[in-house]
């Protein structure tokens, strides 16, 4: 009976039923796009392209691993490394001697300088698996280049910037490159010999990588355990895709991105829609209260009413989330998109999209319906029939004893996690900033009926000397908290997550953009063309007539263990390599020196920017253990902490001590003090300090856009959830709009009382939404820069506005279409 109960009811009364399905299958689709995006990085792969015809290549591992305490606390994790890990010179020797292989090639890779031009060098022996063939004369000897580039002849000298300066070379032969499609025709590229290449790249007795070339007859597997064999575990053998690995961080980076978004994200906007799709649920069972009654003051027993719940679920839910996994894969594929278009992941990489995540979306809705289906019965089907009946007219006041005190705990834990979160640095409080959302989001939800009183009763002073419909709406507001409460929620969600997502970003957008603002005290600055600047153009740089001072900056980053106790990581940090003396650095960039002192910046020392040196939990004086742009371990000590690394560099080194842990040992700017020249534009790109400061800014706006899409997509679920509740709670007072007609109310009268209840759910949900967005933005900011969060006015009223806009929306229109029923 039970089950043709619930059968009927979604038959014959469908329209009770949309908003539920409208929450799951918004719900099925925020978990279905998530969970893809997890799926695709890990199980992301793309076909190598330099190693496409070498079958078999041995290489560093690209990532940095990275252990942290023992035991049980024991934790491991892989950061992908900012520059190329290489590995020793000797491994080419024992890779060659295994009894499979043919030939076995160092493989390097770097930048030279012919003029001004960039040119991609590489050893001759290269050529055997990439397939490049003479068009004029021969193979280089010591002291001689080929050139793929357009003029170039043989016989002629030329003279190449490298690592140790300018060297004139004599050029032994041209090459056309091969028409296939990894083929640059256009990119002027030079060949040396292998031995002279290894040296000439600033990583002396250290390759990019060996490619294997097999006997005839000779299978890749076969040939991937001999040399992993005689390689004895220094290098990572390759096959397959996996060769891909070998050629950078780049699918290291998007695989941690996209597991970062599906997984991290992922995880929030999945309790985030469990969250909303379930008060969707209990409201739905909540406005059918009077049909339970009566069904129990006909007898019916409490299990045949939780059957009849979890029976209509069972109908409604697979449904919607079918449905709603098809938005989802749309929803996947056009971020996957944006994030090739952004450069943030490689163009080669496809979207992954199998059964799991889809049916895993399906099986989360089904899963919602039924435990908040089950929990808004668990009264109506227990209580006596006669009680049952009371409660369906009147809404119970007393306040739960199971709900009130975990929504106190959940306030208090909010308010004590704000406050500890206060006191750290870095990103330990962002990462504690989370979980104050969601504590807050927590008490909003259990705490709902009484915050919804307290709401009713402040808005309701100001209106109760207004007209009779504002009065008639606060007491109304006043009688239905569980009904105003439900309205709020979804708004105070939609509020706090896009508000915190968002304002996070303007917050160190503003902030790095003062101490840009503030430290660079250069007049102009050269973007160097092609690979970069050398040394020489420095020093010609700083000779330069009105030029009083120059420094080249090579920009990079190192990873540092930061974070506290048993829960640490690498981190990124933005890494500057300095040209010049430590003098002319002060004349060009103001650190804002907190400590110690970096007049004499010598090799094995740093200076460090101050919030990084606290999470990282060294002071002036002490050692700093991190890995370089290439992985290797290093611990310079820290001769001075600065307060303005956000907005110029986090970490400044001399650049001697990069130039070899670099794929490009050149400096990617010089800062000059004094007048232009035509000498700087000779040089590169000439900006003055505004010019430079504007570009930045883009940059910064680039990399905010995983935030603001973030907050779009939670932001836009809640609102789609509040619009929905709002409508759902509307229709279900046909009846309470009707009885005001009948007494009298002309239709004016009723819609001003229903725009006066929808905007004060709305400017409650605006005002705790708020309030919770700044209880998380206030801590994390302090940690993260030091100061307060910076709120746009103008953005944060468009906030405001859409929810009071959404709010009114969702209210008057279907009130309007009520009435219209009513006649």
């Amino acid at each position: 009976m039970p089950n043709g109960i619930a059968r009927a009811a979604v038959r014959f009364k469908p329209a009770a039923f949309v908003g539920t399905f409208v929450a799951l299958m918004m719900a099925a689709m925020i978990v279905s796009a998530c969970g893809i995006l997890l799926e695709t990085g890990a199980r992301a792969s793309v076909p190598p392209t330099r190693y496409a015809d070498a079958p078999v290549v041995a290489a560093a591992r690209q990532t940095a691993h990275f252990v942290t305490g023992s035991g049980d606390s024991r934790s491991e994790s892989d950061t992908p490394l900012p520059d190329k890990a290489r590995i020793d010179n000797s491994l080419v020797k024992k890779a060659g001697s295994v009894p499979g292989a043919r030939a076995a090639v160092a493989d390097v890779t770097f930048p030279v300088r012919a003029g001004n031009k960039s040119v991609t060098a590489h050893g001759w022996g290269s050529t055997a698996f990439t397939g490049e063939k003479l068009t004029a004369g021969r193979a280089p000897q010591p002291g001689e280049v080929v050139l793929a580039a357009r003029g170039a002849s043989v016989g002629e000298r030329t003279t190449l910037t490298t690592a140790d300066g300018p060297r004139d070379f004599r050029v032994s032969g041209t090459v056309k490159a091969p028409n296939t499609p990894n083929a640059q025709q256009d990119a002027p590229t030079a060949w040396f010999t292998d031995s002279e290449a290894v040296r000439l790249s600033g990583h002396p007795g250290r390759v990019d990588a060996i490619a294997v070339l097999p006997k005839d007859g000779v299978t890749d597997d076969a040939l991937k355990s001999q040399v992993a064999h005689a390689v004895g575990g220094k290098a990572d053998v390759l096959t397959g895709d996996d060769r891909s690995a070998a050629e950078g961080s780049e699918l290291a980076y998007a695989k941690e991105m996209l597991t970062g978004l599906g997984g991290s994200f992922g995880g929030i906007a999945t309790v985030v829609a469990m969250f909303t799709a379930a008060g969707t649920v209990a409201l739905s069972v909540g406005q059918r209260a009077r049909e339970y009654a009566l069904l129990r003051a006909i007898g019916t027993t409490p299990r045949q009413i939780r059957r009849t719940i979890a029976t209509e679920a069972l109908l409604v839910a697979p449904l919607a989330g079918a449905v709603g996994v098809l938005p989802g894969i749309a929803l996947a594929d056009w971020w996957f998109g944006q994030l090739k278009e952004r450069g943030a992941i490689p163009q080669a990489l496809n979207l992954s999209v199998s059964f799991i995540p889809l049916v895993s979306a399906v099986g989360i809705a089904v899963i919602t319906a039924l435990f908040s289906g089950y929990l808004a019965a668990r009264r109506p089907s227990r209580i006596k029939p006669g009680q049952a009946l009371t409660e369906s007219s009147v809404e119970r006041l007393r306040p739960g004893w199971i709900r009130t005190p975990l929504g106190i705990a959940a306030a208090v834990g909010g308010c004590v996690l704000s406050k500890v979160a206060s006191s750290m640095t870095g990103d330990d409080a962002a990462n504690v900033a989370l979980g104050i959302v969601m504590l807050f989001m927590l008490a909003v939800a259990l705490l709902g009926p009484l915050v919804a009183r307290g709401c009713a009763a402040l808005f309701g002073l100001p209106l109760r000397g207004a007209s009779a419909s504002a009065s008639l709406a606060v007491a109304n507001s006043r009688t239905n908290a569980r009904r105003l409460a439900s309205a709020i929620t979804p708004i105070v969600l939609a509020m706090a997550f896009s508000s915190t997502l968002v304002f996070m970003h303007t917050s160190e957008d503003r902030v790095a953009a003062d101490q840009q603002r503030e430290g660079i005290t250069a007049d102009h600055i050269v973007s160097a063309s092609g690979a970069g600047a050398t040394a020489d153009g420095v020093r010609r740089a700083g000779q330069a007539h009105g030029v009083t001072s120059a420094v080249g900056l090579l920009k990079t980053s190192v990873l540092v263990p930061v974070g506290s106790g048993g829960d640490r990581w690498l981190e990124s940090a933005s890494t500057q390599g300095v040209t010049g003396a430590s003098r002319d650095l002060a004349k060009v960039q103001d650190l804002d020196v907190r400590t110690g002192t970096m007049a004499s910046l010598g090799r094995g020392e740093i200076a460090v920017d101050a919030k990084l040196a606290d999470s990282a939990h060294v002071k002036t004086g002490e050692h700093m253990a991190l890995r370089l742009p290439d992985g290797t371990k290093t611990s310079p000590k820290v001769v001075a902490t600065y307060g303005r690394g956000l907005g110029l560099s986090q970490i400044t080194f001399p650049s001697a001590d990069l130039k070899q842990h670099v794929t490009s040992s050149f400096s990617s700017e010089i800062w000059t003090k004094g007048e232009a020249s035509q000498a700087l534009t000779a040089l590169g790109t000439l900006q003055d300090r505004d010019d430079y400061a504007t570009a930045q800014s883009t940059d910064r706006a680039v990399n905010g856009w995983a935030n603001k899409m973030m907050a779009a997509v939670l932001g836009g679920f809640a609102a789609v959830a509040a619009a929905n509740t709002l409508v759902m709670t509307v229709l279900d007072r046909r009846r309470e709009l009707g009885t005001l007609r009948l007494i009298g109310t002309t239709r004016r009268q009723v819609m001003r009382m229903v725009r006066w209840e929808a905007l004060l759910v709305a400017c409650a949900g605006i005002m705790i939404g708020s309030a919770i967005a700044l209880a998380t933005l206030v801590p994390m900011m302090n940690g993260l820069t030091g100061e307060s969060p910076y709120i746009p006015p103008l953005l944060y009223a468009s906030f405001a506005g859409a929810a009071l806009t959404l709010g009114l929306a969702a209210t008057a229109l279907p009130a309007r279409a009520a009435l219209r029923e009513r006649g």
